[in-house]
């Protein structure tokens, strides 16, 4: 199974694409998609979009992974974020590829084991079951691989159900 993570944003969108077969993980492609500050929104939006429709005919994902808005101040930069994440999850809807949602409480459990751990240690066991050198950077792309690998713990198992009837978000 090859899953397209994306950690969405409109200034990074870290993405990544691994492989999952005989309950290893293997790292495909890793990256970001950036956009400079100072550029039309709508001329960002575009690009992510483009990007995205790179990076899913390039890969040919079976699922796209992707993080559930979690926003509890700001939201102006929220409404931005829900926006970028709408362009990536057209890009992937009009590649039929199909798109499971995770929270940061999810990603946390999955890839720790622990749903409080805290960045460092779910980007170092990121690090550790992809058998990487070093965490990838910038740290949007490291997040983006964790929510591509709590899409190989969650799905097709009882962790998913688990997760989603006891209100794990």
């Amino acid at each position: 199974m090859v899953i397209l993570g994306i950690d969405p944003g409109y200034a990074i969108v870290g993405w990544g694409v691994i492989e999952f077969q005989n309950n290893t993980h293997m790292p495909v492609a890793f990256g970001a998609i950036t956009t400079e500050a100072h550029t039309d929104f709508n001329d960002r939006l575009k690009r992510i979009y483009d990007d995205v429709c790179e990076i899913i005919e390039r890969a040919k994902p079976d699922a796209m992974s992707i993080e559930k808005l979690y926003f509890t101040t700001n939201t102006t930069t929220a409404i931005a974020v829900a926006q970028a994440r709408g362009v990536i999850l057209l890009a992937a809807r009009q590649h039929h590829v199909k798109i499971y949602e995770y929270t940061p409480l999810q990603v946390k459990t999955a890839v720790t084991g622990y749903g409080k751990a805290k960045k460092p240690q779910v980007m170092e066991m990121t690090r550790r079951l992809l058998h990487l050198k070093e965490v990838p950077k910038p740290d949007d792309t490291a997040d983006a691989l964790a929510i591509a690998i709590t899409h190989t713990q969650a799905a097709g198992t009882n962790l998913r159900d688990y997760m989603l009837k006891r209100g794990i978000k």
